[in-house]
């Protein structure tokens, strides 16, 4: 018993946690990444940020193994357990937010939610798909886009495979193209600004989003725009440390040591990239 206290009180305990498009119900989902992370990270608040079952996937052809029910539970316990357990649905599990305002197992479902840091600073946190119509993005445009990605992300899958086999790290290749791919690019700077208005709007100093599968930590005209990344190629989380720092955290357990992308990170942890703290 006291071992097991002992390795609780060695685990990091963060403030809040955020975390985003876990997407349980496909088969591109980390779960096992996933559950390895909470089994050694611990959080006062948990938000969960949008999209994480797949009610699009699900109506389609029904997968759930194992994994994704331990995940589900885990939230739940850590709600019993005293945590508080934010649930704000995404696109993806949008029949989740005709309950918004209510509360099951002890989970909160909202649409929105203001969270303040522990400098007294005020974060706006929303899964961000309400500006897929602004953008041009219509639903029927969304699916169709959703399946082209599930397509790179099956040939994710494989190449990750073969890479373990020869002893490399995992690399997200749906990640690589996005990030080379012209429109995409455009598409994604646009997300990121219509969204740093819509906390200034909400007079927040910055604000925490998913959707797009890119975690990312940066100041636009002096908002702090967070997105905590996915669960299906990222596997990325936000935190917030006991003194109000964010930081991004990218989870490699295939490795004893991950390593953040060259030139980022501190060297307190290898597991930390994007460092910030607001003003």
């Amino acid at each position: 018993m006291e071992s097991l206290s002992l390795i609780a009180s060695l685990m990091p305990h963060y403030r809040t946690l955020w975390l985003s498009d876990i997407h349980l119900g496909t088969r591109a989902c980390q779960a096992e990444a996933l559950l390895d992370f909470l089994s050694k990270n611990t959080a006062e608040t948990f938000y969960l940020v949008g999209d994480i079952f797949d009610g699009w996937a699900l109506q389609k052809r029904w997968h759930w193994p194992e994994a994704h029910d331990r995940v589900a539970h885990h939230f739940l316990g850590e709600a019993r357990r005293g945590a508080r357990v934010v649930y704000i649905p995404g696109n993806h599990d949008e029949a989740a937010r005709d309950y918004a305002g209510r509360s099951f197992g002890r989970v909160e479902v909202r649409l929105k939610d203001i969270h303040a840091t522990a400098g007294g600073k005020r974060l706006l946190v929303m899964h961000g798909d309400e500006f897929d119509a602004v953008m041009g993005c219509a639903k029927w445009l969304a699916k169709l886009g959703s399946m082209a990605y599930g397509v790179a992300l099956a040939a994710n899958w494989v190449l990750n495979r073969m890479r373990r086999v020869l002893g490399f790290p995992y690399w997200s290749l749906s990640a690589f193209l996005k990030g080379k791919v012209k429109d995409a690019v455009r598409t994604i700077n646009d997300f990121e600004h219509f969204l740093a208005q819509e906390a200034r709007n909400h007079k927040a100093d910055g604000i925490v989003c998913g959707h797009i599968h890119r975690a990312e930590m940066r100041e636009i005209e002096g908002i702090l725009y967070c997105n905590d990344g996915d669960w299906v190629e990222s596997r990325t989380a936000l935190c917030e440390h006991a003194d109000g720092r964010l930081e991004i955290i990218t989870w490699n357990p295939d490795s004893p040591r991950p390593t953040p992308p060259k030139g980022r990170g501190d060297k307190a942890s290898p597991l930390r990239e994007h460092g910030a703290k607001l003003p």
